[in-house]
């Protein structure tokens, strides 16, 4: 072969891997976009169930407050409510209480992640993380996060009496 013949064979193997490279860069952006898309998919769907589980909580305990959680930390609800203690000597003491469950928004490792925070009474009593890479999520296994830990929260609470 001469080098004519090996000049366009190296020329034609540039350009090839130009356009490989090409193409790989307009795959990853498509799945920079289908990331994003399931992950407001799921977010939705977690927000929904964190909403529908943490309003039934006032329903049992009178007092509790809900509020939605939307911001650069996450997208989610908690409830709380402040209440007085009285020490010895009549001296005041303020309670906080407040479970708070957010989606975080999405990371460059593209995973959905859950974050809760309990409070008892000025005392944490969890404070959780699940997560679950993008292209792997079981959506029923975090809407049973939810509940078992709204549910942990309850009985925690009621038996703080």
């Amino acid at each position: 072969m001469d080098f004519e013949q090996r000049l366009s064979k190296a020329i034609e193997r540039g350009h090839r891997a130009s356009d490989e490279k090409a193409k790989a860069q307009r795959e990853q952006a498509v799945s920079e976009e289908e990331f994003k898309r399931l992950h407001g998919q799921y977010r939705l769907q977690l927000s929904e169930r964190i909403e529908q589980c943490l309003r039934k909580l006032p329903d049992h305990f009178p007092g509790f407050r809900y509020e939605t959680i939307v911001g650069d930390r996450g997208w989610g609800a908690a409830v709380s409510r402040d209440d007085l203690g009285l020490q010895g000597a009549g001296r005041r003491q303020n309670l906080f209480t407040r479970p708070q469950m957010t989606v975080r928004p999405m990371s460059s490792y593209h995973v959905l992640e859950l974050a809760a925070k309990g409070a008892i009474r000025n005392k944490e009593v969890y404070n959780r993380t699940q997560y679950q890479r993008l292209t792997e999520v079981d959506i029923t296994s975090f809407f049973e996060l939810i509940d078992l830990w709204v549910l942990e929260f309850a009985e925690m609470y009621a038996r703080s009496g």
